[in-house]
């Protein structure tokens, strides 16, 4: 039988502009333990596929990793929105792209040993071209590339961004499941 740990008492140890952390006090099999949380309000991943079967994608310098990283755009929920209209958005502001479908693909919880963080991931299709609309902190360079070959780099251990491997593999799923037509050349 799985042991449920229980709060015994919990505090905010840092707030900031997109996490909060908790430090939390539970019962534990073998008396207390503390666990520590970071609050996150979820957020939202898209393979923004092309009639020529390339996918949108960005490269920016992630601070965290000190490098550059090569992924599919995504973006933070805000308060109480819908995933669905998050994924519109997200792909207008950081691509210029409109989708004209958005389809639902699966979720994802990145890590779930410390983080509340749950990505919805989306296909969008049918493309009509327009600006970006990037954040003032924002410097992201944009590069359409052939869907197979994002999936042989991702075999190859060449893209390690979670969120890319996600969205790319559930559609190549889709797409060798004869589900999207005409995308694979």
């Amino acid at each position: 039988m799985i042991y449920e740990e229980k709060t015994i008492d919990s505090e905010i140890v840092y707030e900031g502009k997109l996490v909060r952390v908790r430090r939390d006090h539970v019962t534990a099999r073998k008396g207390t333990a503390v666990r520590e949380i970071v609050e996150h309000p979820g957020g939202v991943a898209m393979c923004v596929l092309t009639p020529e079967g390339n996918v949108v994608m960005e490269r920016q310098y992630r601070y965290a990793f000190g490098r550059a990283a090569y992924e599919v755009p995504a973006g933070k929920l805000e308060e109480g929105e819908d995933p669905a209209e998050a994924a519109r958005r997200e792909v207008r502001e950081e691509t210029g792209y409109r989708a004209g479908s958005v389809r639902f693909l699966t979720r994802a919880i990145p890590s779930v040993g410390f983080c509340t963080e749950v990505l919805s991931f989306y296909l969008c299709t049918d493309l009509v071209r327009g600006e970006t609309d990037w954040d003032p902190d924002e410097m992201i360079e944009l590069e359409e590339r052939p869907i197979e070959d994002l999936y042989q780099a991702i075999l190859r251990g060449e893209i390690d961004d979670g969120k890319t491997v996600i969205a790319v593999l559930m559609t190549m799923a889709l797409i060798r499941e004869g589900e999207l037509e005409g995308y694979l050349k």
